[in-house]
């Protein structure tokens, strides 16, 4: 029987690969996004695109409810929406900080409650939550990013507790660097908050390390999450994308103030 799939933040990027190599790949897919202009490629591959904003609760239900009524139950959720805003923690205000987790953490939590009741019902289920290296390891000026993703990797590890006797699967994705509109937003987000403060010093630099346009292509991450909804016991994180292995593996060997000063070696000049 075709599962069933919905991936957010499907108009660009991760999102948009990922829905597309599913559906080539035989799932019936949904892809969902604010921009639903970004979208209409996707319907030439057999991908339904909805419009949603994980902001509103009114924009996750209509999603929510529109995928049960044509198909009867979501057997597979991709919280890929998100984006990542950087500047200066004292610099940031706190209506951006709340948006960053709302978009990051909370909209993705909200659409996992949606979906939980039919997979039970059902005793299959896999939600993938698109992480990242920045889930495990925080650099300066992107505090909240990180704070995001530091979230959305205790709630998925605490879900995977809840939910697997019910026969569901919470598989966790941890990008490194990867060719998206990701670097572009947050260097807005930079020069808006940071880049004329006494942190300017410390953005220019980060503004360099975002600029690096050497990294692999979405399709990296999309089969990622192919192998992790097919394999019989998925592991609980997959990685990839530019250095991302070994700054997972930085993480676990090395010492905070030994990874401080590599990181800090990184923003000078």
């Amino acid at each position: 029987m075709t599962k069933t799939v919905l991936v957010t933040g499907a108009s660009a990027g991760i999102g948009k690969a990922t829905a597309i190599y599913l559906a080539e790949n035989g799932y019936n897919v949904y892809g969902a996004a604010r921009r639903t202009d970004k979208m209409q490629d996707l319907k030439n591959h057999g991908i339904k695109a909805i419009s949603l904003d994980v902001t509103k609760e009114e924009s996750i239900l209509a999603c929510v409810n529109q995928i049960y009524k044509e198909t009867g139950s979501i057997d597979i959720l991709v919280n890929n929406a998100g984006f990542g805003s950087s500047g200066a923690i004292e610099d940031v205000s706190m209506d951006d900080a709340r948006y960053q987790l709302e978009v990051n953490v909370f909209g993705a939590m909200r659409l996992t409650q949606l979906v939980l009741p039919k997979m039970r019902q059902n005793k299959y289920g896999k939600i993938v939550n698109i992480s990242s290296i920045g889930g495990k390891i925080a650099f300066p000026m992107a505090g909240w990013y990180h704070a995001s993703k530091f979230a959305l990797e205790a709630l998925s590890d605490s879900l995977r507790l809840e939910v697997k006797s019910f026969g569901i699967d919470v598989i966790v994705v941890e990008p490194g660097g990867i060719k998206s509109e990701w670097a572009d937003v947050a260097n807005q987000t930079l020069q808006r908050t940071s880049a004329n403060t006494v942190y300017k010093d410390m953005a220019a630099s980060l503004e360099k390390l975002n600029e690096n346009k050497n990294f692999p292509e979405p399709i990296v991450i999309a089969k990622l999450v192919k192998d992790s909804i097919e394999a019989k016991n998925p592991k609980t994180r997959y990685s990839g994308g530019s250095n991302a292995r070994q700054i997972l593996l930085a993480r676990k060997i090395v010492s905070d103030k030994m990874l401080d000063k590599i990181i800090m070696g990184q923003y000078k000049g």
